[in-house]
C-alpha cells in the first residue's frame, strides 16, 4: 500500500462536470491505505448540474471513505490546529477557488482548510479543472506555481479549439503527484497535452 498511514485531506469543489472522473482517485487513494477526510465546497454540496445531484455525490464520496465530509468553515478550521491531515488534495479545483487560494480569501470550508493546513508547512496538491485558467486566472495559476507547499497535478487544454483558455489537471495522476509531494518534490512534467 502506497499510502499507508498517510492522512490524506480530499476536498472537492464545484467543477460538477469533473467530479465523476475524480471520486475513482479517492476510491484508489483509500485502497491504497490512506485515511482519506472528505472536505466539500458549499457549491459541490448544494448544487444540482445537468451532471449529477450534489445529494447524489455526497452519498458516494461517504460510501468512499466512510465519513461525513467537513462542510462549514468551523468544520475545517481544526485541520490546522490539530494537525488531521499530511497532505491536502484540492481536486477538482475550480478557478473560483484557485484565485481565492491566490488571494488569501477563506470564505468555505475548502480555503478554510486548505489555509489551516499550509500554516504547518505542509504540501498541498491542485489538480485544476477550470475554462479561464489560461485567461483572467493565469495569474493566480502563476502565483499558486511559484508559492511553497503548492504541488500540482499535471494538467494541459483539455479543448484548445473550443475553449481555449481551459485548463484540466490529469486526475489520474493525483496519486504520484501526492506521493511526490510527501518528498517534498513536484512531478514533471507540470504542464501535459491530451492528446
Amino acid at each position: 500500500m502506497r499510502l499507508k498511514g498517510v492522512n490524506v485531506g480530499f476536498a472537492l469543489t464545484g467543477s460538477h462536470c469533473t467530479i465523476k472522473e475524480t471520486l475513482p482517485q479517492v476510491k484508489l487513494l483509500v485502497k491504497e491505505g490512506a485515511n482519506v477526510i472528505p472536505i466539500v465546497s458549499s457549491a459541490l454540496e448544494g448544487t444540482d448540474t445537468r451532471f449529477g445531484r450534489a445529494e447524489n455525490w455526497i452519498k458516494e464520496l461517504k460510501e468512499i471513505t466512510g465519513k461525513d465530509p467537513i462542510n462549514t468553515i468551523t468544520g475545517a478550521e481544526p485541520v490546522g490546529p490539530k494537525k488531521l491531515v499530511d497532505v491536502m488534495v484540492l481536486a477538482p479545483c475550480t478557478g473560483n477557488t484557485l484565485a481565492k487560494l491566490a488571494l488569501g480569501i477563506t470564505d468555505g470550508p475548502v480555503l478554510m482548510a486548505t489555509k489551516a493546513h499550509l500554516r504547518n508547512l505542509r504540501p498541498v496538491v491542485i489538480a485544476i479543472s477550470t475554462n479561464d485558467a489560461l485567461g483572467v486566472n493565469a495569474k493566480n495559476l502563476g502565483l499558486l506555481l511559484n508559492t511553497k507547499n503548492i504541488y500540482m497535478v499535471p494538467f494541459g487544454q483539455d479543448n484548445p479549439k473550443g475553449k481555449p483558455n481551459s485548463l484540466k489537471a490529469d486526475m489520474n495522476r493525483i496519486l504520484e503527484t501526492i506521493e511526490a509531494a510527501l518528498q517534498g518534490k513536484q512531478i514533471q512534467p507540470v504542464i501535459i497535452s491530451f492528446n
